[in-house]
């Protein structure tokens, strides 16, 4: 056994059980598998589910409220932005319009009113937290992972219709997650592959990007998915995910989001290439994420294990104050 290993063994359960909750694991099966339950009584605070998760919506109801006897103040996410991209409609598509069509149209009322049905319909299955609406502002027509998610190209729409999204998911009774901080939508790269890069000057980025951020947060919504992006008008040399200036300096003090700050998935590339898997989790904690998506791909204990045991051993090296991981938990 290593020193580090020993260290890690040697933890506390308490700051073990800090590390676990600002975990937000997927996992593989259409019923919580029994790491996951043991996980849950021993501090997991969320999960995140996927379609590989949901038959329908009985099963799904049945899975979450397996979640919830194990820890009733469990955190159920979903990927649920509905067009283009549904977990709980999966086999046949949504039955609902996507946030291009709903921009297209630009009716403020009824992008509300889809957002508070979708919220209501997931509030009923057991979940309580939906990475949605998508405020990225499509402004490249070659964007290869955005494209129809946004509302549009118009910053000032997706603006509104943002914020319209927010306030009606969030009326249906779940917790509405604006992404992917500071904006996705002009760059020709995908993050699940590589680092993608914002251009423009900070003018720019106020005027177009950060627009329905800032919508967002006067909307009242609960929290906000960092994007793995590299912004140099922000920050010249990491990633926003992993950059206190974008996270604290720019999101918590000039936007003034209070809520949850969630990464993307930390096993995408444009991090986890650069940084190591486990590398990136510790690096986002500590310039101010809250809580550790994972398991898109990367769906084991051993998985979630190795990332909460590298929060552990960061936080005994001195590499993460204990302060900043407790705050993190407690949001």
């Amino acid at each position: 056994m290593t020193e580090r290993s020993e260290r890690i063994v040697g933890a506390s359960p308490d700051l073990a059980a800090l590390a676990a909750a600002v975990l937000q694991p997927g996992f593989v099966g259409t019923t919580p598998p029994a790491w996951v339950c043991r996980w849950l009584g021993e501090g997991l605070g969320s999960v995140v589910l996927f379609a590989r998760n949901v038959v329908d919506h009985d099963q799904l109801a049945a899975l979450t409220a397996t979640l919830r006897a194990e820890r009733p103040d469990v955190i159920v996410a979903i990927d649920e932005e509905a067009g283009d991209v549904t977990r709980i409609e999966s086999a046949r598509g949504s039955s609902r319009p996507g946030n291009f069509a709903l921009g297209a149209v630009d009716d403020e009322g009824l992008t509300e009113e889809v957002a508070r049905d979708l919220g209501a319909e997931l509030a009923a299955l057991g979940v309580t937290l939906d990475y949605a609406p998508d405020a990225d502002v499509n402004s490249n027509p070659a964007n290869p992972v955005i494209g129809v998610r946004s509302f549009g190209a118009d910053p000032a729409l997706v603006a509104r219709h943002t914020a319209a999204w927010v306030r009606g998911l969030q009326a249906g009774g779940v917790a509405a997650c604006a992404k992917h901080f500071p904006g996705h939508g002009d760059t020709r790269v995908d993050s699940h592959h590589d680092l993608p890069r914002i251009g423009g000057d900070r003018a720019r980025l106020e005027a177009v990007e950060l627009a329905p951020f800032r919508a967002a947060v006067a909307a009242g919504v609960q929290a906000v998915m960092t994007g793995h992006l590299l912004v140099p008008a922000l920050d010249p040399e990491l990633p926003a995910t992993l950059s206190p200036r974008i996270l604290g300096g720019l999101l918590r003090d000039e936007l003034g989001f209070h809520g949850v700050v969630v990464t993307d998935a930390v096993e995408m590339r444009a991090v986890a290439d650069r940084y190591g898997f486990a590398g990136a989790a510790v690096r986002a904690l500590a310039a101010g994420a809250d809580a550790i998506c994972v398991g898109g791909e990367r769906a084991t204990e051993a998985d979630a294990a190795e990332l909460r045991d590298a929060i552990v051993a960061a936080v005994l090296a001195g590499e993460l104050p204990e302060e900043r991981l407790a705050e993190a938990a407690k949001r």
